[in-house]
């Protein structure tokens, strides 16, 4: 690293999705000889552990919602003379608070929630939902961003420390990510799972957050002895490597889907109320499964993607006809 290195704050997203479609930023930040500090809320945090150009991470001392002012002043009077520039990857105004807070001069994000004061170097919010890698990467300023990829990178021997605290062995096994944390119509039925979980030749791992145990333990329960509920019992680091270290996965529309892409692990993406081609999972060895796209599909589904959080016509085609079968034909 040169002694005149650029020492750069990245204000990250508060969504383990978002986290991991912002690598590719950050390794071009990287690249270019910017020594990076993260700072992010702590469910998010692990990610940027698991990307190598990362120099520090900072938890924030931040709830989930509320201006919390005076905490961004007294972390601002912290950080004050550690950064020459930094990126805001969320759109919220309280995001920019911090850096203009820290006495950080190059303030950079998109436009949106009145920032104009807020930031130094604003970019115009592209219209629609865009592809989300390339919409963070393009706060480097860099063109040719359409092609980015994220990628994450596990500690050494923290692959085999996580399978053998829960018996497992590498390949040896499927995870399902059955979850989506923003609504029922993001998810797979769990009958669906549990019907695929059935017909696949080795074991099941179910990961997720506490809050979606129960949903895991309805999977396991539509398939007695195959699956090994792990939901709200890992470490964000250990499902990591739980994933990197799978046979294949099988998931909703969600942050482990992108975490999924980034170790390269073949996979099955569901979607449903949303669009890949906003959020897609970017890995080559990735199926995605989405009927708006089927063309054998009748009849068509106009109503997708809607992006609601349940399905507003009650019936979610969408999801409730991609059959395990289907799926299964995938994975062999």
């Amino acid at each position: 690293m040169s002694a005149t290195a650029t020492d750069s704050l990245v204000v990250a997203p508060q969504w383990i999705g978002d986290a991991v479609m912002t690598e590719p930023l950050l390794r071009r930040l990287h690249a270019r000889g910017e020594r990076l500090t993260v700072g992010a809320l702590p469910w998010v945090a692990p990610v940027y552990r698991a990307m190598p150009q990362v120099h520090e991470v900072i938890e924030f001392p931040f709830a989930h919602g509320g201006l919390q002012l005076r905490a961004r002043r007294a972390l601002g009077r912290e950080l004050q003379g550690r950064f020459d520039a930094a990126y805001v990857l969320p759109n919220s105004a309280k995001s920019a608070l911090l850096p203009l807070l820290a006495g950080i001069p190059r303030r950079v994000g998109y436009l949106g929630e009145a920032r104009v004061g807020l930031l130094t170097h604003r970019l115009k919010n592209p219209k629609g939902k865009p592809p989300m890698v390339a919409f963070y990467s393009a706060l480097s300023g860099a063109t040719g961003v359409e092609g980015d990829r994220p990628r994450l990178q596990l500690k050494a021997g923290e692959a085999d420390a996580t399978l053998r605290a829960f018996d497992l062995s590498q390949r040896g096994y499927y995870v399902f990510a059955p979850g989506a944390e923003y609504g029922p119509a993001k998810r797979w039925p769990p009958g669906h799972y549990g019907a695929l979980a059935l017909q696949l030749d080795a074991p099941v791992v179910l990961l997720g957050s506490a809050k979606e145990a129960p949903l895991c333990e309805e999977i396991a329960a539509h398939a007695p002895g195959k699956c090994l509920v792990l939901a709200g019992k890992t470490s964000l680091a250990q499902a990591f490597a739980l994933i990197a270290s799978a046979r294949a996965v099988v998931s909703n529309d969600s942050g482990l889907m992108h975490v999924a892409a980034a170790f390269a692990v073949k996979q099955v993406a569901l979607f449903g109320s949303s669009s890949p081609l906003h959020t897609p999972p970017l890995n080559e060895a990735a199926h995605v499964i989405w009927l708006k796209q089927d063309p054998a599909y009748v009849p068509s589904l106009d109503c997708a993607p809607c992006f609601e959080r349940e399905c507003p016509l009650g019936h979610l085609r969408c999801l409730n006809d991609i059959r395990p079968e289907r799926v299964l034909s995938i994975l062999q």
